[in-house]
């Protein structure tokens, strides 16, 4: 008979996350998961199945946790929706922690070579741009966000901004820098 589990499987999730988070998918080895987790490798193997799987389950937990926030302000309505995107991007350099953004740096790390891993990031995106358009879409009806432009190309657009900060937090660019690059962004909406 199977000994029942011994660990917290979410515990286990958040430091595998973490260290695929510093080190990135391939330069992640199993010892370096074994010591994150504090598992063993069968436990960790039992529970997970494989590197890949677990990667794609911290991965997603990573997106959640995300998400749920950027939402959480972008669905604020006692807030216009200037100020929603204004609150997204503040956000973005408030949290920024040096280690950029495991979404962006596994898009750049497995987008290009692994489906699976592309197919989850695509539908990531799809959902963050959809949020993003629909507020700057608001916007552009209320009259608040002036430019013209179609509102999914400007959610691309922020989408870009904000990984671009994640990537210049990692550079070593400072905190007035990555204010500088949110408020241009908002400059470029009104």
């Amino acid at each position: 008979m199977a000994r029942p589990r011994t660990f917290d499987e979410d515990r286990a999730l958040d430091a595998a996350m973490r260290a695929f988070w510093i080190n990135g998918y391939e330069a992640t080895s199993t010892q370096d998961l074994c010591e994150a987790t504090g598992l063993g490798r069968s436990s960790i193997y039992n529970t997970f199945t494989s590197k890949h799987h677990l990667f794609r389950r911290a991965l997603a937990r990573y997106m959640t946790a995300m998400n749920e926030a950027q939402f959480a302000l972008l669905d604020d309505h006692t807030r216009s929706p200037l100020d929603r995107l204004r609150a997204v991007l503040e956000r973005t350099v408030e949290t920024e922690t040096g280690l950029g953004c495991l979404t962006v740096n596994t898009t750049v790390e497995l987008a290009g070579r692994d489906a699976e891993i592309a197919v989850t990031l695509e539908r990531d995106t799809a959902r963050r741009l959809a949020a993003l358009a629909a507020v700057i879409a608001a916007g552009q009806r209320d009259g608040e966000i002036a430019t013209t432009r179609d509102a999914t190309a400007l959610a691309r657009y922020l989408v870009a901004v904000i990984s671009g900060i994640r990537v210049s937090a990692q550079g070593g660019a400072d905190r007035p820098a990555l204010e500088a690059i949110a408020a241009t962004a908002l400059d470029a909406l009104t």
